[in-house]
């Protein structure tokens, strides 16, 4: 199990700031992560699209796409921050 965690307009797009996520076994990176999370359908494809903002950090550290996941791993995802 992993543990996902989304914040600010994600969280309103896709209905939850958390929830614990069996890791499928052919999922080993962040990019992996990204496109299976985008098979549950029309509001993840959108919210998570390719070409949209997005940072994702793994156990409190910001990734790359090809940052490998594991059981047990902590994922945020989020928008860039911006400041004034």
């Amino acid at each position: 199990m992993i543990k996902l965690l989304y914040f600010a307009r994600l969280r309103e797009d896709l209905g939850r700031s958390a929830e614990e996520f069996a890791l499928p076994g052919d999922v080993t990176t962040v990019a992996a992560l990204r496109s299976h999370l985008m098979d549950r359908g029309a509001a993840w494809q959108a919210a998570l699209a390719p070409g949209r903002a997005l940072r994702v950090a793994v156990n409190h550290e910001m990734a790359e796409p090809g940052t490998p996941v594991r059981a047990g791993d902590e994922i945020a995802f989020f928008p860039p921050v911006t400041g004034g």
